[in-house]
């Protein structure tokens, strides 16, 4: 029998995962968002250099009701929102593939570390300066034709990953 909402197994945990939006602006994407922060326990969503509309029909659908369940802020600029995370002692985590990306599975997380995972825009990616002050730039292998998967797809595994690595060993 399926479990519902209210019958599943697992055990409700925050961790210390601040995700970062890099001016991403399909109303679908940043519902998805809120989704996958509500299913992987972040801390906080911080949406940059992007309008929200939370009444979108889009938004709403993708989200679910999660938007009432994840912590989030809207910021002006996503290089500023970066550097004061950085401050504050989080690790500044993009996903871009670059000429000196490594692999994520390959990217060391400890279970006291402070992430702020970067995700950018659905064309343009993560902006250069947020990747020249990146504490880690990570890409996801693939193994097809194109270098690129939707930005959502590639923050649920970078998030599976990323609190697969945080979580304390039993």
């Amino acid at each position: 029998m399926q479990a519902t909402h209210h019958s599943t197994p697992f055990k409700k945990t925050q961790f210390p995962v601040i995700l970062v939006l890099d001016a991403i602006s399909s109303p679908a994407n940043i519902g998805s968002f809120f989704r996958l922060g509500d299913a992987f326990g972040i801390e906080k969503l911080l949406i940059c250099e992007s309008t929200v509309d939370l009444q979108s029909n889009r938004l709403k659908r993708t989200a679910r009701a999660t938007v009432k369940n994840v912590n989030f802020e809207e910021q002006e600029d996503s290089e500023a929102a970066c550097k004061q995370l950085k401050e504050a002692g989080y690790k500044i985590v993009a996903i871009e593939v670059t000429s000196e990306s490594i692999a994520l599975q390959k990217c060391h997380f400890e279970a006291e570390d402070k992430i702020a995972l970067v995700l950018g825009n659905e064309r343009l990616g993560v902006r250069k300066e947020i990747l020249d002050f990146a504490d880690s730039i990570l890409h996801i292998d693939m193994f097809g034709e194109n270098s690129s998967m939707n930005v959502t797809h590639a923050g649920a595994i970078a998030l599976f990953e990323i609190t697969k690595r945080l979580q304390p060993v039993p």
